[in-house]
């Protein structure tokens, strides 16, 4: 890998769901869970699941442009969501939920802003990256050490498979 390495910051949901989804992926060589976008430092995970925070549940994604560009990271995201429900993916409801985009450049604006104007009714945020919290160890690699889980199965596992079939050149070996 190049020492070329680039950071996006996405929310979608559950962090669970587009943890275990990044991770797969070349040229993706760190994701972290995390909380972004919000009022309140150092938040816990009890605060952000009480809506009152203003962050949402977040990844954070370390990357090697030079084998994924940050482009291609936006196409799995609006594969993987539901970039045109406002606060909510699933069974998952709250401003923490939402679709939002937080840049790390100019040139990650430009190229969210092109995404997401192909995308209709799209209620995706696009906003300048501000802190971003580390979530509590047990949130990290959920999807790993916890794919049997009920929520796991019905909610993570499927977009999982969607990736896997919709990407399959993406993958990791």
């Amino acid at each position: 890998m190049s020492q070329k390495k680039e950071i996006a910051t996405l929310a979608g949901g559950c962090f669970w769901c587009l943890e275990a989804v990044f991770e797969l992926l070349k040229g993706v060589e760190k994701v972290e869970s995390g909380y972004t976008g919000g009022h309140t430092a150092n938040p816990t995970y009890e605060q952000i699941c009480s809506g009152t925070t203003g962050h949402a549940e977040a990844v954070r994604i370390t990357f090697d442009p030079d084998i994924i560009g940050f482009r291609e990271l936006l196409e799995v995201f609006f594969a993987i969501h539901d970039p045109t429900t406002l606060n909510r993916q699933g069974n998952d409801v709250g401003s923490q939920y939402r679709s939002a985009i937080f840049t790390h450049s100019p040139e990650q604006q430009m190229a969210a802003e092109k995404i997401l104007a192909g995308t209709s009714s799209a209620v995706t945020e696009i906003v300048p990256a501000d802190m971003f919290y580390t979530a509590e160890g047990y949130h990290q690699e959920y999807f790993r050490h916890h794919g049997e889980q009920p929520y796991c199965q019905f909610t993570v596992a499927p977009k999982v498979a969607k990736l896997k079939e919709r990407f399959r050149g993406k993958l990791k070996n």
